[in-house]
């Protein structure tokens, strides 16, 4: 979906506007659309969390129809942590104040072997310190 994500605090946010490609019913966004939206954007918590983690589970509570070529900011945040697990909430709020849907999630916090046994770890190790904000092992760098 290309989101842009940003972080604010000990929250991430981002703003999603649905189109044709997203079409459900007649002027409406499909539900997956909005479920894989809600799952990217719950997922940048990672950045909070400063780990990596995969979705265990993600339910989407839709409250209201959610209109094409409308933004909405879907907000997201940690409510709590129990070992591996990090559970999630966010809401997708339209322009105008309405909340049209809220998600929760359960991510679990996984290492880059993870990764490595189960996908392409190439450019895992940037992605995770442009996102985390800490240092390369090789270089130390922090500019990425």
């Amino acid at each position: 979906m290309q989101l842009v994500v940003y972080r604010h605090g000990d929250e991430v946010y981002s703003d999603v506007t649905f189109d044709e490609r997203h079409i459900g019913a007649p002027g409406l966004a499909h539900g997956g659309a909005v479920a894989t939206a809600c799952d990217d954007v719950l997922g940048f918590t990672l950045w909070v969390a400063g780990t990596p983690a995969v979705t265990r589970s993600l339910t989407v509570e839709y409250l209201r129809p959610v209109p094409l070529h409308e933004p909405h900011r879907i907000n997201a945040q940690i409510t709590g942590r129990q070992g591996r697990a990090l559970h999630v909430s966010g809401t997708g709020v339209s322009r105008d104040g309405i909340t049209r849907f809220t998600a929760t999630a359960v991510f679990v916090t996984v290492g880059a072997d993870h990764f490595a046994a189960h996908g392409d770890v190439s450019e895992f190790e940037d992605l995770f310190h442009r996102l985390t904000g800490t240092p390369h092992r090789s270089t130390g760098d922090h500019s990425n």
